[in-house]
């Protein structure tokens, strides 16, 4: 008989934490109907002053070898109906559970005093982690996100890890700005990063949903320093830059985008608006899923710089978006919909994680549970979980990335 993978999911909303533990071991438990060798919980930042509570509950109820979690300003999880649902800014607790036969789980805690530097060798971060990379594994981080250097971390894991896939979060707290936690193992931890890597009989797959959509045409930088973009050239059709005559300051560029724009866009632009940096640079026909979104920080009007969120270099190409409801519904649908058509397997043996920002949901939408509903209208019967984040960690054109405003999905199957 082949090796089979199955997980589970459980929500609870009680108020008492110790009933909450009590429900969603419970149910996951009598779901799964396996031994589980992996478990990741998420715990509402309305019990923040019960997160030391959590590790010794859980332990009582559970006898999984690998575990991992974190707080979150909200939580997702399967509700008793078995519909997903998402609690934002009460008391909730998700915990999903997963049998792997056949699957390599090896949970950590990383110290950012433990990182190695940035020019270490691969073999550096390999010992850290202590998985050789030709086992090929997948990983899910969970960090805090003023501590865990969540940045270096990412790039040092690409480097080691190279065609890995990682996934995860950054802890969150709720409107009071409480403490976040981290657990790994039945142990409790304020920093650093918790995560765990899959290896073996196992597939990791992402959904990363940006929200945006472009406006106006491409350019390409043509002067910039650190994250500041001071020149810009216009592009023609071929995709091609057009240097000397057509290179113009990124806010006089911006200004004339603007009035080109629609008054509801326009409107927009003045507090949703973002930069797409171009992940290929060979690819000329520019499409859905190309753009890493990058938030637009200021601008200098006294040289008509702009400040975005990333690092730029001239030679990259850079196009505005916009980013609304409507906007961020269609993106998540229209990847949902590709990757359903793109399925070669039967969904019943997989499990989900939801990692999404804290701009999104109800704030976003007007309406509760429309990320991961629309998840399950596609993929309806991978049972979900996850929380909302301060920053998603996700792949894009190849390289991981922290992201903001953002849905990332992990699907995980069996291969």
């Amino acid at each position: 008989m082949a090796n089979q993978i199955k997980w589970a999911n459980a929500l609870s909303t009680h108020v008492s934490l110790e009933a909450a533990v009590t429900e969603v071991a419970t149910r996951a438990q009598q779901s799964l109907q396996a031994p589980a060798d992996l478990g990741l919980v998420f715990i509402s930042s309305a019990y923040a002053s019960e997160y030391s509570r959590l590790m010794p509950l859980l332990q009582e109820r559970l006898r999984v070898p690998a575990l991992i979690g974190c707080s979150g300003g909200g939580i997702i999880g399967m509700n008793q109906q078995g519909e997903a649902q998402e609690v934002e800014g009460e008391p909730a607790l998700s915990l999903s559970l997963a049998s792997l036969d056949g699957v390599g789980v090896r949970a950590f805690h990383l110290p950012a005093d433990a990182l190695p530097d940035l020019d270490s060798s691969p073999d550096a971060w390999v010992e850290l982690i202590g998985v050789p990379p030709q086992d090929q594994p997948h990983f899910i981080l969970l960090s805090d996100g003023f501590s865990s250097k969540i940045n270096n971390l990412l790039e040092g894991l690409d480097f080691a890890y190279p065609g890995a896939v990682k996934v995860g979060g950054l802890s969150s707290s709720g409107v009071m700005g409480d403490r976040t936690s981290l657990f790994c193992n039945y142990k409790f931890h304020r920093e650093g990063t918790v995560g765990v890597a899959l290896t073996g009989n196992i597939v990791l797959e992402t959904i990363v949903a940006q929200g945006c959509r472009p406006i106006g045409n491409p350019y390409t930088i043509t002067k910039g320093e650190q994250n500041i973009i001071l020149e810009l050239a216009e592009q023609d059709k071929s995709g091609i830059a057009n240097y000397g005559e057509s290179t113009k300051s990124p806010l006089e560029a911006l200004r004339t985008l603007i009035q080109s724009l629609s008054e509801a866009d326009r409107d927009l632009a003045q507090h949703s608006l973002f930069v797409g940096v171009v992940r290929d640079e060979f690819k000329m026909q520019l499409g859905h899923g190309d753009f890493l979104i990058r938030n637009l920080l200021g601008v200098d009007p006294r040289v008509g710089a702009i400040a975005i969120g990333d690092r730029v270099r001239p030679g990259q190409r850079i196009q505005f978006h916009l980013r609304d409801a409507r906007t961020s519904a269609e993106d998540l649908q229209l990847l949902l919909d590709r990757y359903q058509k793109q399925l070669s397997y039967s969904p019943a043996d997989c499990g989900a994680l939801m990692f999404s920002c804290l701009g999104r949901g109800e704030g976003l939408y007007g309406r509760p549970n429309f990320d991961s509903r629309l998840f399950r209208q596609y993929l309806k019967d991978i049972p979900l979980g996850g929380f909302f984040c301060n920053g998603e960690i996700g792949p894009v054109g190849g390289n991981t990335f922290l992201h903001g405003y953002t849905s990332v999905f992990g699907i995980c199957r069996q291969i």
